[in-house]
């Protein structure tokens, strides 16, 4: 499962893409704003991100820039500017790629499956898994909930954490 961001302040465009992304393997996150796209990132496990460059608050240009600090997830940057230095400045600056509006639904999925085909492929993403079974033991990390034998465990968020821990890397000795 890839979380793919969708962040543009123009609402229509950022449904059009959840309908044209909308496919088993992605989640789909949105944001109108760079300071909500940095919000949600914060929050989430980001394996791409496509950007409008004119936004309120914080441009897509500024959102990137802070981005590029922390993380390498390959962003594509969706935009009205379609002047070739509106093109370099952002490749050079650090997106992935540059895509002009109005744009082709069908080129921006396949620019997408590259991207994540690209960096998943080289090392730099991973996709975290969200249940683990070990035995009996069954824990759900979306819902939080760990079973053994189908039948539910209270855990303290402690617990939950330790157990989670050990799961996620078996056959390992922690101190």
């Amino acid at each position: 499962m890839y979380n793919i961001l969708i962040c543009d302040d123009e609402r229509d465009i950022v449904s059009a893409l959840k309908i044209f992304l909308s496919d088993t393997n992605y989640t789909l996150f949105e944001a109108y704003t760079g300071k909500e796209a940095l919000s949600v990132i914060s929050r989430n496990d980001i394996h791409l991100i496509l950007m409008d460059i004119m936004m309120p608050e914080m441009d897509g240009i500024s959102a990137m820039v802070k981005i590029r600090e922390q993380s390498n997830v390959p962003v594509i940057l969706l935009t009205a500017k379609s002047e070739d230095t509106d093109k370099i400045l952002g490749l050079n600056i650090g997106a992935d790629d540059y895509i002009t509006k109005p744009f082709n639904p069908v080129e921006v999925s396949a620019r997408v499956k590259s991207q994540l085909r690209r960096y998943m492929q080289l090392g730099s993403g991973t996709i975290k898994q969200q249940c683990f079974r070990i035995g009996g033991i069954e824990l759900d990390d979306k819902a939080k909930s760990v079973t053994l034998d189908g039948e539910p465990v209270p855990l303290t968020p402690t617990e939950y954490d330790i157990m989670k821990l050990l799961m996620e890397n078996p056959d390992q000795v922690f101190s």
